[in-house]
């Protein structure tokens, strides 16, 4: 099982971090050793001093799937949530720095928060979600999956046209603006439209 995740998909996002917008979506990987495990907190790692939330809608792939055209994109996935990308943005900025790729900062061990599961029948448009993260009950991530720049359906071909898709495999779609620093005794509260998908504490 893999993780396909997905940079800069939201113009304010790629403001805040003062980059330029891509021609195309920015793709990386996260192993399954990511994976928060249900019910623990994320303990900040010792080689960063400047551990960032980045709330996304994620989505997991029913299907196996390879080059797939984008309008049977819809028939490879029947989950969808919110996920949190924790990223080690102070290693993240020295490795860019240094022309080096960056998994360091972004695919350590427990860097992937994976809320719980909904039908995707629950929702009448996926391309009209709103989704909020919460740090310590207030509001510090907010958006619609209508700002995306590249649509859940857009990457589903995208990536498939580098990775072979498979049953069990998350594609984190990426975050909007409002990232920012988590600190120990922090609580994350992550919402799709009105309902709670994952409660963490920082450790």
């Amino acid at each position: 099982m893999k993780i396909i995740c997905v940079g800069q998909n939201y113009l304010n996002h790629i403001k805040e971090l003062n980059s330029k917008r891509n021609k195309s979506p920015i793709l990386f990987l996260k192993p399954d050793s990511s994976i928060i495990q249900k019910n623990q907190p994320f303990f900040i790692p010792e080689f960063s001093k400047e551990i960032h939330y980045e709330a996304e809608i994620i989505l997991k792939f029913d299907k196996l799937g390879k080059h797939i055209d984008k309008k049977f994109s819809n028939k490879y996935y029947n989950q969808i949530s919110l996920g949190i990308d924790f990223t080690a943005r102070d290693l993240q900025e020295k490795l860019k720095k240094s022309g080096q790729p960056w998994e360091k900062a972004k695919s350590f061990d427990n860097s992937a928060l994976v809320g719980d599961w909904i039908d995707v029948n629950n929702f009448q448009d996926i391309n009209d979600i709103n989704f909020c993260l919460k740090l310590n009950n207030e509001i510090v991530q907010s958006s619609n999956s209508s700002n995306m720049i590249w649509k859940i359906d857009d990457l589903v071909t995208e990536v498939s046209n580098y990775f072979t898709l498979k049953i069990g495999d998350i594609l984190f779609t990426g975050t909007p603006e409002g990232v920012g620093k988590v600190s120990i005794g922090d609580v994350l509260d992550g919402f799709l439209e009105e309902k709670k998908v994952f409660s963490i504490k920082i450790k």
